[in-house]
């Protein structure tokens, strides 16, 4: 039901979203987000000949805090069709927490704080993460978002995956008032409001993390963290599952522009558990039964 509602009414929304909305809509994952950024990057820094600054900001959570009616007016401006509009409300309106199977042990569900747990959200309130549904009410959610960023706080340069996004400008003054605006904006019209420890306003020079990758002169490099990451767990995961793992791993880190070092390093991991690897260090290829 979902993936039937989603097909319906996703291309209409789409064709209203800005070009640098990422995430959940074909064609623009992280790749297509990193590339876009970089791309404004060097349109503001005239190819890294000028200085710039980035404000870089994240909702505080996110998904658990999204207040499922100011979403399902967002949604029925858009769908008029009555059976439409019937299922997307039974979708959004749905609480996943009644008659739910809970699996794991209480141990771990503990480890969630409670802020981050949809378990503890007020009523009619938060989405859950990873249905298909979510991530496309989300883009649709903060769809107003972006218009607002663009048309009225008048960001040229605006990227957002997600609750992720980012405003560059050649003024750190500008960029501290259109954070102050976004501010003000965020609990008056969506009830939702920044996170101040993900909140970053610094020149573009040092370098900007964004979906994982990290722009700075002249190169994009994929974020260490998720290398070093990559690296432990293909030297203690079982053989069986290097072959899968591995391409997938080689796959992320040459999405970078300078991604060699990183896929000799992967490689070098990938060899020594006796896997052959392409000459590129693309893609490695099955053991010899």
């Amino acid at each position: 039901m979902h993936h039937l509602l989603y097909n319906r009414i996703a291309p209409r929304f789409h064709a209203r979203f800005v070009a640098n909305s990422c995430a959940c809509i074909p064609g623009r994952g992280t790749l297509y987000a990193a590339e876009r950024l970089d791309h404004s990057v060097r349109s503001i820094t005239q190819n890294w000949s000028r200085p710039a600054f980035y404000l870089k900001c994240d909702l505080a959570n996110f998904f658990v805090a999204i207040d499922k009616q100011v979403l399902r007016d967002q949604i029925a401006e858009h769908v008029p069709e009555p059976w439409w509009m019937d299922l997307a409300e039974a979708i959004l309106f749905h609480d996943p927490r009644v008659d739910v199977d809970v699996r794991g042990t209480a141990a771990l569900l503990a480890r969630v704080p409670a802020h981050k747990s949809l378990f503890n959200a007020p009523a009619r309130t938060g989405l859950p993460i990873g249905n298909l549904s979510s991530q496309f009410f989300a883009n649709i959610h903060l769809n107003a978002l972006d218009q607002f960023a663009k048309h009225q706080v008048g960001a040229r340069h605006y990227v957002r995956y997600v609750d992720d996004f980012i405003l560059l400008h050649e003024s750190a003054q500008w960029l501290s008032q259109a954070r102050q605006r976004i501010e003000a904006w965020l609990p008056e019209r969506l009830g939702a409001r920044l996170n101040p420890r993900k909140t970053i306003l610094q020149p573009i020079e040092r370098g900007i993390d964004f979906v994982g990758h990290v722009i700075r002169p002249w190169h994009r490099t994929t974020r260490a963290r998720t290398v070093a990451s990559a690296a432990q767990r293909l030297r203690t995961m079982p053989a069986a599952d290097l072959y899968a793992s591995g391409n997938s791993y080689l796959g992320l880190v040459r999405q970078a522009t300078h991604s060699h070092t990183d896929q000799a390093r992967l490689a070098k991991i990938l060899r020594d558990r006796g896997h052959v690897i392409a000459g590129d260090l693309g893609k490695i290829f099955r053991r010899a039964a």
